[in-house]
């Protein structure tokens, strides 16, 4: 007796998994979505409840060191970490400028003792 129950209890939700597939829509393979109509509205921004510690205005190894980002929705905020990048770069470009002078001026002084 059983066997038998859980045989029908099988047929029977084969039948109704039969039933809802052939109800469903036919439409090509791939993702489909439906517009909603209205304006849709994105996840709102995290509030840091510490604030950040960027770089100041000239930065140093051991500023870079203590740079903290806060953390946002999918990880550091892009906002941060674009300043701090920017912040690096010109001082980069900087340090660059200020090495070619000197590499510059060694070269004109090196000549003028020859």
């Amino acid at each position: 007796m059983p066997f038998l129950l859980i045989a029908i209890a099988v047929l029977l939700v084969g039948a109704v998994a039969l039933l809802l597939s052939s109800q469903r829509k036919n439409v090509p393979a791939g993702r489909h979505f439906e517009s909603t109509g209205g304006n849709i509205t994105g996840l709102v921004e995290h509030q840091a409840s510490l604030p950040p510690v960027l770089l100041p205005k000239s930065p140093r190894a051991q500023d870079v060191d203590k740079v903290r980002f806060s953390l946002g929705l999918r990880g550091y905020r892009c906002d941060q970490v674009d300043e701090v990048l920017d912040v690096l770069a010109a001082e980069i470009t900087n340090l660059e400028n200020t090495i070619r002078d000197l590499e510059s001026r060694r070269v004109i002084s090196d000549t003028d003792e020859n």
